[in-house]
């Protein structure tokens, strides 16, 4: 029986669990390439400080989470602080905005009922969501993980917001070699998929591309020639965000699912 990545070349982007991952792909009869894109996020526990006090002390109009291990890392800071009371406090009296059901979770544990939640689990169903807010004059605290989430920003800011965003985690980018290396076998055809499993990685290839000129060689070389692969909505979204209109996802968000959509994808 043929087997769907027989002699193709499939690209992981992930850090974790490569062996897996690398296992499945060769059962299917592909050739696995590692380039992880993840980069490093760090804990910024003193870079952050400051954030949490000056919320403590000034509140917000309206608050938004888009992680729950973002939320709970600066409830845990506040704690820290002597200052986890008057932290919820401020949440409480502000209105609630909450991305993703693990963030709808981490906010149940404080009994924090959200005014609006993401239609799809990204930020862009979270804005879409939030189309209809008046954010004329309104002081807004966006919790974000690793990136800065431009889109975002813009969004609130167009709608007349002030916007302090708080990233209790922070992103190194990856290694120039590594990003470089995988943009060398897109431009040339030296692979037939990449599996991303995180926004994050996206973000990072493309921010590379466009800082070297080539993002549109990128983007055509994923809608002609290389088959992109999401774990989920999330990763679908950032992809689709920079114009890739080939994608395939899998219904059930894991990466072994993925591997066995691209499998089938090349069966077609």
């Amino acid at each position: 029986m043929e087997k769907g990545l027989t002699g193709k070349q499939v690209v992981i982007c992930g850090s974790r669990k490569i062996e897996e991952i690398s296992t499945l792909i060769e059962k299917q009869g592909g050739v696995p390439l590692v380039r992880p894109l993840q980069g490093t996020v760090f804990l910024a526990e003193k870079e952050v400080e400051p954030n949490v006090r000056e919320f403590v002390e000034n509140g917000a109009d309206w608050v938004i989470f888009t992680t729950g291990i973002g939320f709970e890392t600066l409830v845990d800071l506040a704690a820290k602080l002597g200052l986890s009371d008057l932290f919820l406090k401020n949440i409480r009296e502000a209105k609630i905005a909450s991305r993703g059901y693990k963030t709808l979770s981490a906010l149940k544990k404080y009994d924090l009922k959200p005014h609006v939640v993401d239609v799809d689990g990204t930020t862009k169903g979270l804005a879409l969501a939030l189309e209809n807010v008046d954010f004329s004059g309104t002081r807004v605290m966006v919790q974000l993980h690793g990136e800065t989430a431009p889109a975002l920003t813009t969004f609130l800011e167009d709608r007349g917001a002030t916007v302090k965003k708080i990233l209790p985690y922070q992103h190194i980018a990856p290694d120039n070699e590594v990003v470089d290396r995988l943009i060398h076998e897109l431009q040339f055809d030296k692979c037939d998929a990449v599996c991303f499993t995180t926004a994050t990685q996206v973000h990072s290839l493309f921010e590379y591309a466009r800082e070297h000129n080539i993002n549109a060689d990128i983007v055509a070389a994923f809608n002609n020639n290389v088959v992109a692969g999401a774990v989920g909505k999330v990763t679908e979204a950032a992809l689709k965000d920079e114009g890739i209109e080939r994608i395939v996802v899998p219904e059930k968000e894991r990466m072994g699912a993925m591997v066995v959509e691209l499998a089938k994808y090349f069966l077609i």
